[in-house]
């Protein structure tokens, strides 16, 4: 069964917007934490255009941002704050006491040590029940970043004994003040989402727009100096899809739960297929929130002038260094790899650079584990990601062995991207279900009445490789060394 959602008024943040969320029979953490990013979005404005870099200096700009961070971060969780201020500090001193060919094995421990014992006295304190005051998403933000300040360190320091990005390259340990800057600045303490540090520390200086600008010939284009491109539309046209998003939250989410997928009167009354098609759209119903709390994240830190990532080929100034999202394609890919790269994007460029470059093997497997630990320790979190990796490799080898044969005619392209589109769909529903249900019983009741999810996912695959017989005369040879 389904954990009932808290009282509106039970958490360990402020209880100033009780009234409000009293009037609207919101959760008081879920009203603390709009309130705080809808605060943050003014005050990124106001720091843009009054403590911009030829108005205040760089240490003036950290402070700001800092302690404006731990206010939004004691406001929304109150006591429960202390544990980022607990791991921020740990952390500084392991990155002044440890020795850089150890630094980022020390820090990726500590953090991620921390991080999980936070989520297993989640899980024994609440039972399965969503927590009144989730402070773990800051903490899991907060983590990620310092391990990329950790592996930026390591890998700049040590670039002749490690193949590293030219973003790590010659970055010096920070001052106090830069480091609780980077971690806790308003614009992502509450959301996120995680960036590089090298790039914060040129947003605060001023130099972040110019080091992309000038990847330009702009003297070509007609321009006598470098121009100074403004975040407002992309800010504008990000909170346009906030809005849709909540309008959709508190619609649609609200009206197709996932629980009743599993339901028995529902299970003993609907025909599978209509099943199949419920289950795509509780999962659509699931993505709004994420929508909003990540474009609203982001639309935060343009506003503060922080984001910006170059120009398009088109001469488009863009705004989406630190998007986590990209709705059309994830609305449109065709690939489960097409998928989960534009879901949660900064933090699969955090998981690339701390485990997928780093493991000794099995990098594919390695990184779904850690996506899953470092999500928490629900169950259903594993049944997820584990899936996950099936799915990947299982996807890797089909479309390698036969999207080829269906690019040789318009006709079949189509057909090919129409049914893998479906079939990435539903294979997404099937991977995520247990992501949103968390806990062991509901999942294993999901997956009992839904086996045969895992035998339609590769059928299409299949049938489309039989059908390439008549296209290659190799086809015999292709399915024998896919075998092997």
């Amino acid at each position: 069964r389904a954990a009932e959602p808290p009282p509106p008024h039970r958490t360990t943040g402020s209880t100033l917007l009780h009234p409000l969320s009293a009037l609207l029979g919101i959760p008081l953490d879920q009203i603390n934490f709009v309130a705080c990013q809808l605060f943050a979005l003014l005050a990124a404005f106001w720091f843009r255009i009054y403590l911009s870099p030829s108005h205040a200096s760089s240490a003036v700009r950290h402070a700001f941002a800092t302690l404006f961070g731990i206010y939004f971060a004691v406001f929304c969780f109150g006591w429960y704050s202390i544990h980022l201020f607990v791991l921020v500090m740990m952390n500084y001193g392991i990155m002044n006491l440890a020795s850089i060919p150890n630094i980022h094995r020390y820090s990726f421990v500590v953090a991620m040590g921390y991080l999980t014992l936070c989520h297993i006295s989640r899980i024994y304190i609440f039972h399965y029940g969503i927590l009144t005051t989730d402070f773990s998403g800051p903490l899991m933000i907060i983590t990620q970043k310092i391990t990329t300040l950790a592996c930026q360190l390591h890998d700049g320091k040590k670039k002749n004994l490690f193949p590293c990005p030219e973003d790590s390259l010659f970055i010096p340990v920070p001052s106090l003040l830069e480091y609780l800057s980077y971690l806790l600045n308003f614009m992502s303490i509450i959301a996120g989402p995680c960036s590089n540090y090298k790039d914060y520390i040129a947003f605060i200086e001023g130099r972040h727009v110019h080091m992309k600008l000038l990847e330009v010939n702009w003297k070509q284009k007609g321009y006598d100096r470098l121009p100074d491109p403004s975040p407002t539309g992309a800010v504008m046209y990000k909170l346009c899809i906030t809005l849709v998003s909540l309008i959709l939250f508190l619609t649609l989410t609200k009206n197709f739960p996932m629980a009743y997928i599993i339901d028995n009167e529902f299970l003993d009354k609907t025909p599978f297929l209509s099943r199949l098609g419920y289950l795509y759209v509780v999962t659509q119903a699931a993505k709004p929130k994420y929508y909003f709390a990540w474009t609203l994240a982001d639309a935060v830190n343009n506003a503060a002038g922080y984001g910006f990532s170059g120009v398009d080929e088109r001469g488009t100034f863009r705004w989406d260094l630190l998007s986590n999202l990209n709705i059309w394609n994830i609305e449109t890919a065709t690939s489960f790899k097409m998928y989960i790269e534009n879901w949660n994007i900064q933090t699969a460029a955090w998981l690339k650079r701390v485990c997928y470059d780093r493991a000794p093997w099995y990098p594919t497997a390695l990184t779904f584990i850690l996506s899953a630990l470092w999500h928490g320790i629900y169950p259903g979190y594993y049944f997820t990601f584990l899936t996950g990796i099936l799915i990947t490799l299982a996807a890797r080898a089909i479309r390698n062995n036969c999207r080829h044969y269906f690019l040789s005619s318009v006709p079949l392209k189509i057909a090919y991207d129409v049914v893998t589109w479906a079939v990435t769909q539903l294979a997404v529903c099937y991977t995520v279900a247990p992501f949103v249900m968390l806990a062991v019983e509901p999942t294993i009741k999901f997956y009992k009445q839904s086996t045969l999810v895992v035998l339609l996912i590769p059928c299409p695959y299949m049938t489309f490789h039989i059908l390439s017989f008549h296209f290659e005369n190799s086809w015999i040879s292709t399915i024998s060394s896919s075998r092997g």
